[in-house]
C-alpha cells in the first residue's frame, strides 16, 4: 500500500517565469506531492540555476524534457517521478505531454491544453490508452464555494437554467509591452508560442470554462467579436460572445486584456427559472443565491451547511479567507488522491475526481477555434465543433 508523498518532475518554470513559481506553491500545499526534479528551461544553463534554487540534487536536474522523462523512466519505481507538471508556453504542451503519458507518468498541464484543436484530440487520445490521469489547471474551478455553485445548480432547485453571463477583464496588456521584450506579454502575443488566440486564449479559456462547469451545460454555438485594441499586436486583447447552451440557454462571455486598470476579476452570473446565483473572485468565499419570490443569501466557504464538495475543498473555517493559490492547490491535491488511490488499486472518490481533465483541454481548445473563426466571419453563428 502506497503511502508517501508523490514524486513530482517539472518541465518549465525557470528564472523569470510566473505561473511556475505558482503550481509549485500550490503542489506543495497539503504535503501529498514533493518536487523530485524539473527541466527547467530549454537553456540547460538556466534549468540548472533554477534547479540549484530549489535544492534539488544535481542528477535530477535536467538540460530537456526528452531527457528527463527517458532518465526518470529508467529509474527505480521506488526513486522515478510520479508525474509531471509542465509550465511551459503552449507551443511546447502537446510534445512533452505526449512523451510522458507514453512513458507511463500522470500528467498536470496548464491550460490551453494544446496549441491548437488537432493537437488536442490526439492528446485526448494518447491518455485514454495510457490509464494515466491528467490535470488541466483551470483555477478558478478549485474555488470551494464555486463547488458549491455547480453543485446547487445540478440539484435542479434553480429550475431550468436560462441565462449564464461570464466575464474576465484585466488591464495589463493596454500597452504594447511585448516590444520591450517583457517576457509575459512577448509569448503570449505571439502566434507562433501562443496559438491563434490572444486573450480568448489566456483568459476566455477560463470564462469558458467556469461557464460550463457551474452551469453544467455545454456551448452548441457562438457568436462573436474579436479585436486587437493595441496597434501593432499580432492577437487579439480584447472579444465578447453571444453564447448557445445544449438546453437552448443563451450566455454571454467577454475577456478583454485592456480594461484599463483592471487586475483578475473573473465573474459569473447563473439564473434559472426559479432563482440564480452570482460569483467574483475579488469576494472568492462568497456565493449571492437570488430567488424570484423571497430575500437574497449569502453562503459563505468554510461552513457546516455546504455540500460534500465545497467542504472537501476548503482547509479553514468561515471567515479565514482562502483565495487563487489554494483553489490552484485544490486541483493537485485532488489529483494525487486520485492517483494514490490508483496505486493502492482503491476507487477514488467523486470528490476527488473533480478536477478538470482531458475533455475540458479538447472542448477549451474547440472554444478557442470557435470564437476566433466566427469572429473572422460574416456569418452571424458559428457551430462549436470537436
Amino acid at each position: 500500500m502506497s503511502n508517501r508523498k508523490l514524486k513530482m518532475g517539472m518541465i518549465g518554470g525557470g528564472p523569470g517565469a510566473f505561473i511556475g513559481g505558482v503550481h509549485r506553491i500550490a503542489a506543495n500545499m497539503d504535503g501529498e506531492i514533493e518536487l523530485a526534479c524539473g527541466a527547467f528551461s530549454s537553456d540547460a544553463e538556466k534549468s540548472k540555476k533554477q534547479g540549484e534554487l530549489l535544492h534539488l540534487p544535481i542528477q535530477r536536474i535536467y538540460g530537456s524534457y526528452k531527457e528527463m522523462i527517458r532518465r526518470e523512466a529508467e529509474l527505480p519505481l521506488v526513486d522515478k517521478m510520479d508525474f509531471v507538471s509542465i509550465v511551459t508556453p503552449n507551443h511546447v504542451h502537446f510534445e512533452p505531454a505526449k512523451l510522458a503519458l507514453e512513458n507511463g507518468f500522470h500528467v498536470v498541464l496548464d491550460k490551453p491544453m494544446t496549441f491548437d484543436l488537432a493537437e488536442a484530440k490526439e492528446l485526448k487520445e494518447i491518455a485514454a490508452k495510457s490509464g494515466k490521469y491528467f490535470c488541466l489547471t483551470h483555477t478558478y474551478t478549485g474555488y470551494p464555494i464555486i463547488k458549491e455553485a455547480r453543485q446547487q445548480v445540478l440539484s435542479g432547485k434553480f429550475g431550468k437554467i436560462r441565462k449564464v453571463y461570464v466575464e474576465y477583464p484585466q488591464g495589463w496588456l493596454s500597452d504594447f509591452l511585448e516590444a520591450n521584450d517583457h517576457k509575459q506579454a512577448s509569448w503570449r502575443t505571439d502566434p507562433k508560442r501562443s496559438g491563434e488566440a490572444g486573450a480568448m486564449g489566456d483568459i476566455g479559456t477560463h470564462a469558458f470554462n467556469m461557464a460550463e462547469y457551474v452551469s453544467g451545460l455545454q456551448v452548441t454555438k457562438i457568436c462573436a467579436d474579436i479585436n486587437i485594441v493595441v496597434e501593432g499586436r499580432k492577437l487579439d486583447d480584447d472579444g465578447a460572445a453571444f453564447l448557445k447552451f445544449n438546453n437552448g440557454a443563451s450566455g454571454v462571455l467577454f475577456a478583454t486584456q485592456i480594461a484599463a486598470g483592471e487586475e483578475n476579476n473573473i465573474k459569473i452570473r447563473v439564473y434559472g427559472e426559479k432563482g440564480g446565483l452570482q460569483w467574483q473572485q475579488e469576494d472568492c468565499n462568497s456565493l449571492v443565491v437570488k430567488w424570484l419570490d423571497k430575500p437574497a443569501e449569502i453562503w459563505r466557504a468554510g461552513t457546516g451547511y455546504v455540500s460534500s464538495y465545497a467542504k472537501h475543498n476548503a482547509r479553514t473555517l468561515a471567515g479565514h479567507p482562502e483565495g487563487y493559490l489554494e483553489a490552484f492547490a485544490n486541483h493537485y491535491r485532488n489529483f494525487a488522491l486520485c492517483v494514490q488511490a490508483q496505486l493502492n488499486n482503491e476507487p477514488p472518490k467523486a470528490e476527488w475526481l473533480d478536477f478538470p481533465g482531458i475533455e475540458d483541454g479538447v472542448r477549451g481548445m474547440a472554444f478557442i477555434e470557435s470564437v476566433i473563426a466566427s469572429g473572422r466571419s460574416d456569418k452571424k453563428w458559428t457551430e462549436f465543433k470537436i
